[in-house]
């Protein structure tokens, strides 16, 4: 699926999604990742829903997003309080929602200039 949204120049944006992918700006990426309006991180090693770890939520906290949207994959799935007490105890929003959500939900926060990270897990 496409997605359109104007007015967000210089801002990355989600462009379209897909079984086992996501672009960004256009450009497609299959492996999971960070994205904020400012900064793209191709290299979250958080990888699969089963993986994640409260570490990998922490390493969120010094970007001081407002809010983060979980993208727990191709299905919704909640992970434990103890994974998300980084987010937590920092303060930080957080909902989770399968990816093809957390894509359409960013683009809509993005456009209102909001500090908003997704934390996509597409393994």
């Amino acid at each position: 699926m496409k997605l359109h949204l104007a007015a967000t120049a210089g801002l990355n944006t989600f462009t379209g999604y897909g079984e086992g992918y996501v672009l960004v700006n256009h450009v497609r990426h299959e492996r999971s990742l960070l994205v904020l309006p400012d900064r793209i991180f191709t290299d979250w090693p958080a990888t699969t829903f089963e993986q994640l770890a409260a570490a990998h939520l922490a390493a969120l906290v010094p970007l001081a997003p407002e809010i983060v949207l979980l993208g727990t994959g191709a299905r919704l799935r909640f992970p434990s309080r103890e994974i998300i007490a980084p987010l937590t105890l920092a303060r930080i929003g957080l909902e989770v929602m399968d990816v093809q959500a957390a894509c359409r939900t960013y683009n809509i926060l993005a456009a209102e200039e909001r500090k908003v990270a997704a934390a996509l897990l597409l393994g």
